[in-house]
């Protein structure tokens, strides 16, 4: 799970919405990997496409961040 991540540049479009995503509705092979962690949290664009899967709430933010873009919270 820690993989290095460069999200793509797209200077039209700088929010992301970090999303909880339970462990149950991921890919086995994901769940796998993701060891005693019960939620994991994806980083999406406006077109609904996932740039990303991390482990908590945290790193969502910092990584969107880091990429400059800005992160918004979908409960």
């Amino acid at each position: 799970m820690n993989t290095e991540y460069k999200l793509a540049d797209r200077s039209d479009d700088r929010l992301v919405y970090v999303k909880p995503v339970a462990l149950s509705e991921l890919p086995k092979e994901v769940r796998e990997q993701a060891g005693d962690v019960k939620q994991l949290f994806a980083l999406h664009n406006s077109d609904g496409e996932q740039l990303a899967l991390v482990a908590n709430r945290r790193l969502a933010f910092a990584l969107a961040r880091e990429n400059d873009m800005s992160p918004m919270a979908v409960h």
